[in-house]
């Protein structure tokens, strides 16, 4: 079953926008400040890199794909949620392991852009290793400003504040239900699980395999001694290109400002070491978030 709204939808109107000079040199900026080449002179820093003139375009949508999952819970914000847009550019290089480098520059989104709301598409520059075939890409990200953080702030802790004072536990079914509809007053069980599955389908991401979430089963929120939010749902993600139906289950902890906590176990063919995780956001491979 699919919901309405996929985690990376296709883009939006208007298409791609092109960097204008100052966002472009902002970004070249922004990259050798987080260890990157700028675009155009991309170069790994080492010699056993070669150039892969003829890596086929979706590895560019792969890398995309990869570095807004890590980006999705490094900001552990559900009102900062991003869904790719486009890729405008990027280069690959290839080693003797056979692991693949990718640098790029791509576009996202709002996932829940408010009604009538015109808002400038956010530039994002990354470079992704993908380790042969094995998943947990590493990945280095900057991002031009979309959201004030302020403003992210006092939206998390309105949605905190609501979800703190339900009087009773949330104990529901399916998210979306069987007509894939998700009702307003669950859209913040959505948004939550949505933050930790990108770290569960950042880790499983390969150079050949990537996620999307599909539905949310058995939801249910623990009180716990700290105050924080905490989860624990099942998650079912869809798995391309083999198409098979993951489910994982998730145990999520948030509090608005603090690094995300992850704890999941997901069902299928993985190696026992592949199926199975635990992490918070503080601890995760480096990015660059200082252009918030």
């Amino acid at each position: 079953m699919q919901p309405r709204q996929q985690p990376l939808p296709a883009p939006g109107p208007g298409g791609p926008r092109p960097l204008t000079p100052p966002l472009a040199l902002l970004l070249l900026l922004a990259l050798r400040g987080a260890g990157a080449a700028p675009a155009g002179s991309w170069e790994p820093e080492d010699s056993g890199w070669v150039q892969d003139a003829e890596f086929p375009s979706r590895l560019l949508q792969q890398a995309a794909r990869a570095a807004l999952h890590f980006l999705n819970f490094r900001v552990g914000s559900p009102s900062a949620l991003r869904v790719l847009s486009s890729v405008q550019e990027g280069r690959a290089w290839v080693n003797s392991k056979k692991e693949s480098q990718v640098d790029l520059v791509f576009t996202t989104e709002r996932y829940h852009p408010e009604e009538g709301e015109e808002e400038p598409l956010s530039k994002c520059s990354a470079r992704v290793i993908f380790k042969n075939e094995k998943p947990r890409p590493a990945i280095n990200v900057t991002c031009t400003r979309f959201m004030e953080k302020s403003e992210r702030q006092q939206a998390d802790y309105l949605l905190y504040k609501h979800m703190k004072q339900l009087k009773n536990p949330l104990d529901v079914g399916s998210i979306p239900d069987s007509y894939g509809h998700i009702d307003p007053s669950l859209r913040p069980m959505w948004d939550l699980a949505f933050l930790g599955s990108s770290y569960v389908m950042w880790e499983k991401t390969t150079q050949f395999l990537h996620y999307y979430m599909v539905q949310l089963s058995g939801v249910k929120q623990w009180k716990t001694d700290d105050n924080a939010i905490d989860f624990d749902y099942t998650v079912l993600l869809h798995e391309f290109s083999t198409q098979e139906i993951i489910p994982c289950r998730i145990h999520l902890v948030w509090y608005p400002g603090k690094p995300l906590k992850v704890k999941y176990h997901c069902q299928g063919l993985q190696a026992p070491e592949e199926a199975s995780g635990t992490e918070e956001g503080s601890a995760v491979a480096p990015t660059e978030l200082s252009n918030f």
